[in-house]
C-alpha cells in the first residue's frame, strides 16, 4: 500500500503532523522492489528530525524533499495549492488545494490570525484544526485555536462547513455542536451531523 501514495503535503514540524512519514518512507524503501522516491513537500525543517530516525543514508533513496515558504504556491499532480504564514509555536503553512473545481482550504494547527478567514474563503470544504473545545489557555492562545474560534471563521465564510476538531471525550455531534455554536446563519453540517 504504501507504494500507493503519490506525494507528501506537510504543514509543520510536530510530531503529529509529520511522524508517520517515517514508517510511510520505510515501507517505500525496506522491500524487494522499492518504489521511486516519493516528493515530499513541507516547510523548511518540519521534517529533518523524522527523516534522522534512521541510521545515516538508509532512507536517501526514498524520498525527494521540497521545501516552500509559506505565501509560495506550487502545483503538486492534479493540485494548485496556495499557501498562508499562520501563527503556531513553530513555523506553520495553511494550504488551499483546488482541483477539478473544487477547493479545500486546511489551516494545520493554528492561533486567531486574519489570514485563516482569507484561507477558508470561498471553499468548497474548510478544514480547521482546534486542539480546543472552548477557551484556549492564555499561554497558548496567540498559537492554538478553538472549536469556537473555527465555528466564527466558518461563519465569517459562509460556504465553509464546520470544523469537527478531534476532542478527546466528545463524540462527533459534541464536537460538531462545539464548532457550530458561534455560527450565524444557515451551514451544511453534512451527514455526520444528521446520522448521530
Amino acid at each position: 500500500m504504501a507504494e500507493q501514495v503519490d506525494a507528501v503535503l506537510v504543514s509543520h514540524g510536530h510530531p503529529d503532523h509529520c511522524a508517520d512519514l517515517h514508517p510511510l518512507l520505510r515501507a517505500r524503501v525496506l522491500r524487494d522492489d522499492p518504489a521511486p522516491p516519493l516528493p515530499i513537500h513541507t516547510v523548511p525543517d518540519a521534517v529533518t528530525k523524522v527523516l534522522a530516525l534512521d541510521r545515516p543514508g538508509m532512507l536517501d533513496d526514498a524520498y525527494r524533499l521540497h521545501e516552500f515558504a509559506p505565501g509560495d504556491r506550487l502545483s503538486i499532480g492534479p493540485f494548485d495549492i496556495a499557501t498562508w504564514l499562520l501563527p503556531h509555536f513553530v513555523l506553520n503553512a495553511g494550504m488551499r488545494l483546488a482541483a477539478g473545481g473544487r477547493t479545500l482550504a486546511y489551516t494545520g494547527d493554528t492561533g486567531p490570525s486574519p489570514n485563516v478567514v482569507d484561507l477558508a474563503r470561498d471553499v468548497d470544504l474548510f478544514l480547521a484544526e482546534a486542539t480546543f473545545p472552548d477557551e484556549v489557555p492564555a499561554d497558548s492562545a496567540r498559537f492554538l485555536s478553538s472549536a469556537g474560534q473555527a465555528g466564527e471563521n466558518a461563519a465569517r465564510e459562509p460556504r465553509a462547513p464546520p470544523a469537527d476538531p478531534p476532542v478527546a471525550g466528545l463524540g462527533p455531534v459534541d464536537r460538531i455542536r462545539r464548532g457550530t455554536e458561534s455560527l450565524r446563519g444557515e451551514c451544511d453540517r453534512g451527514s455526520a451531523w444528521d446520522n448521530h
